[in-house]
């Protein structure tokens, strides 16, 4: 079993603190399938490589980073997920102090893997963290770039999502908090989804096409059982036939119903 970063550092408060759907994406991508699909989709080996691109770094976004647990796991262990460990990432987050302490995570996770060295000739060694934006989605994103995209979205059904502020010139003096007000509000950015927890996950998949290297990028999306997945699955394959879409991870069940999933979502299989 993969070594799991330490969070210890994180404000719970006003961060999401990992849980069942975070250990849920760790386990995914580190599953014997998974670890195969991304070798095969990304290393470094041209002769075997599907596409065209293959010997570039991969980049690698996690959207809604919270902690920044899942882009560790995935730096400090690119080398046994993907078969090469030169990887690039970023993060983007509504939060910003999430912004600040998923860096620590990767930071303190790579230190002992020499993030960022370079060979000889200047090229990356070992994975490279750029950084973790304080945005929305997918919006600060060049389109065509995402190789690998992750999204733990707020996917609990709730009458609202709250709306985020991205800066203090964006908050009007009728609208300032105490700090428990705002880390409740912090904490809500996480989790409330809206109708059908729907309402950012959505978002996020109108967005996607743009997003992913059209070439060989690939999503992993997170949902529960109220999120109506197997609707989700059928609306992606409406895509177009290029398009590909499976469940794997899951979580339990209740009720008959399986607790949270993850879908993978590429073209060209």
């Amino acid at each position: 079993m993969l070594p799991t970063p330490s969070t210890s550092h994180v404000d719970v408060n006003r961060i999401y603190e990992p849980a069942e759907d975070s250990f849920l994406f760790l386990d995914t991508l580190s599953s014997a399938a998974e670890s195969k699909f991304l070798k095969d989709r990304f290393g470094p080996d041209l002769e075997s490589a599907k596409h065209d691109r293959q010997n570039t770094s991969p980049l690698v976004v996690e959207v809604g980073i919270g902690s920044g647990v899942v882009l560790a796991f995935l730096m400090t262990h690119a080398d046994t997920l993907l078969g090469r460990s030169d990887v690039v990432s970023l993060g983007v987050d509504i939060n910003q102090y999430a912004c600040k302490a998923s860096g620590q995570t990767v930071d303190l996770a790579c230190r002992g893997v020499s993030c960022g060295s370079r060979d000889e000739s200047g090229s990356l060694d070992t994975g490279l963290f750029l950084t973790s934006i304080n945005g929305d989605l997918t919006s600060a994103i060049r389109y065509g770039t995402v190789d690998i995209l992750i999204f733990n979205p707020p996917y609990v059904p709730t009458s609202e999502v709250p709306q985020a502020k991205l800066s203090a010139e964006d908050i009007t003096d009728e609208e300032k908090q105490t700090k428990a007000d705002e880390d409740v509000h912090l904490i809500s950015l996480s989790y409330a989804g809206g109708t059908d927890g729907m309402e950012v996950t959505n978002r996020l998949l109108e967005q996607l096409p743009s997003a992913l290297n059209a070439e060989r990028g690939v999503a992993y999306i997170l949902l529960c059982a109220q999120n109506r997945p197997h609707e989700v699955v059928q609306r992606i394959r409406q895509w177009g036939s290029q398009w590909t879409v499976d469940i794997v991870g899951r979580s339990g069940k209740q009720g008959g119903w399986e607790k949270l999933q993850i879908l993978k979502i590429c073209q060209g299989g």
